[in-house]
């Protein structure tokens, strides 16, 4: 099983796993939120990062879910995929969680486009469809 980080500002991580828990109905393993610290120095952040993808890996690799590229705590998630068999995407989004969640048994590789996919047919402009379901209640 591919082990997931939630990567994301303070309390965000873990809102997102409690959205995870309401839709799913419990915790899948193997799945820990890491939340970020502004006033967290990097070489504190890298030790801690380091720690937690040991400790969500099942030995097929970790996937990082992250919030935004290019804040420091993606820059040190960067400088750490060397180190661990670890894959990063950015742009987190509830449906791109449960979207990999949905398909944890494939292979770490196939498991990014899932991750991608998800995330992006997760935005929608909904303006549409929410007039259209409101014609259909319209009281004549």
């Amino acid at each position: 099983m591919i082990g997931l980080l939630v990567l994301a500002q303070k309390d965000v991580a873990f809102g997102l796993l409690e959205a995870v828990d309401h839709v799913l109905g419990q915790r899948p393993p193997a799945l820990v939120a890491f939340p970020v610290h502004y006033e967290t120095p990097p070489d504190e952040l890298t030790t801690a990062l380091s720690k937690a993808i040991r400790a969500v890996d099942q030995g097929e690799g970790v996937l990082i879910l992250a919030d935004i590229y290019g804040a420091t705590h993606i820059n040190v998630a960067c400088r750490l995929l060397a180190r661990h068999r670890v894959e990063l995407v950015t742009g987190l989004n509830l449906p791109m969680l449960i979207r990999v969640l949905n398909y944890r048994d494939l292979p770490l590789d196939d498991l990014i486009g899932k991750a991608l996919s998800g995330g992006m047919e997760g935005i929608v402009c909904a303006t549409e469809f929410c007039l259209l379901d409101d014609a259909k209640h319209e009281v004549h």
